[in-house]
């Protein structure tokens, strides 16, 4: 790495320790500058740093964590760290006011996302208006007695009724033929095929297939 940026990675660390004022390892100082320099420049710049005394090293066992020089800060006298602690309890409490309130205001937030907007209630209304008008008149016909069904409709009705006849009776004859051909080769009688196979037949049910 170059001279300027150690010289960088130097200033960056010395800025970063006097502004949190909290000991740190140089692992710890390399991911809270985001790794903008290597591991290697970090460390070469903490230990520069504790040489020229404009940092301090402290050594426990084999780790080392560094601190601002505190003898550039002013002194605190018991009575400013007693109203700091004041002031943190007083803000935490705050934070956790205003944390719980963040949560009712999104559980609030979700419901109402959930809910239908104003222009999608009204267009339901309008569309389950015009329906009920519909099915009234509707039903107004039929009571009295009038022909509520068109050509088309009748046409279409009386098509499907056949189509669905006829793939009735069709595939009634496949399942036949297939029973039969497994029946050639069943030791036991065709009810008790059904039984084993789950088999169930219009007969079961009193039903067969309408004339077309």
């Amino acid at each position: 790495m170059s001279k300027s940026k150690d010289a960088q990675a130097g200033v960056a660390v010395l800025d970063y320790l006097n502004k949190q004022n909290r000991p740190y390892s140089a692992i710890d100082i390399c991911n809270n500058l985001h790794k903008e320099f290597g591991k290697t420049a970090i460390v070469k710049a903490c230990e520069s740093l504790a040489e020229s005394g404009k940092i301090k090293e402290k050594v426990y066992g084999k780790q080392k964590v560094y601190v601002a020089d505190q003898s550039q800060f002013p002194e605190v006298d018991d009575s400013e760290i007693r109203s700091m602690d004041s002031t943190i309890t007083e803000l935490t409490q705050k934070l956790q006011t205003n944390l719980e309130e963040v949560r009712r205001l999104e559980s609030e937030l979700k419901m109402l996302n959930s809910c239908l907007s104003t222009e999608e209630a009204q267009r339901q209304l309008t569309e389950a208006t015009s329906q009920c008008a519909h099915n009234k008149s509707k039903l107004k016909q039929l009571k009295e007695g009038g022909n509520v069904v068109s050509p088309e409709e009748k046409e279409k009705v009386y098509g499907d009724r056949k189509k669905f006849v006829q793939a009735w009776r069709k595939r009634k004859r496949m399942t036949n033929d297939v029973l039969n051909a497994i029946l050639e080769g069943y030791p036991k009688p065709k009810k008790q095929l059904y039984e084993d196979i789950g088999i169930e037949t219009d007969e079961d049910y009193d039903v067969k297939p309408p004339d077309l």
